[in-house]
């Protein structure tokens, strides 16, 4: 089972980040959380690696709904979205809401996943469209 929703564009590290934020904040997704992976690998192992951020992106009335019918769910929450570097471009990946349905085996999860996907979808659709016209 594919657990990511992923999408790839031409435009630089820093610049992805930005666009990222809009989109997500396009589809009612706030960051709660970053975590810059590739400065804590050389803050704490002096390893140096390609960008890779970890943004956790929240959409409040989606995560009251999941959590509403497992209270478990948080350990799946928030919706974790990476920004990484893959060679000369720059990889945008979601996790695939999806994925809380097939873990949990909670069919009231499904409407949940659903909305969130199609909300992921099309904050990855607008970035691919605004990749497309630069």
């Amino acid at each position: 089972m594919r657990y990511d929703r992923t999408v790839y564009l031409d435009t630089g590290f820093a610049t992805t980040v930005g666009l990222v934020r809009e989109a997500l904040a396009g589809q009612g997704f706030g960051i709660l959380t970053e975590i810059d992976v590739t400065a804590t690998l050389k803050a704490k192992l002096d390893h140096d690696m390609e960008d890779y951020l970890i943004l956790g992106a929240c959409n409040p009335p989606l995560a009251h709904r999941a959590l509403e019918t497992d209270r478990s769910i948080g350990l799946l929450l928030p919706c974790n979205v990476v920004v990484r570097r893959d060679g000369n471009r720059t990889a945008v990946q979601a996790l695939d809401p999806n994925t809380m349905v097939a873990l949990t085996e909670l069919d009231a999860l499904r409407p949940v996943a659903e909305e969130a996907t199609r909300r992921l979808d099309a904050a990855l659709a607008s970035l691919t469209a605004a990749d497309a016209n630069s």
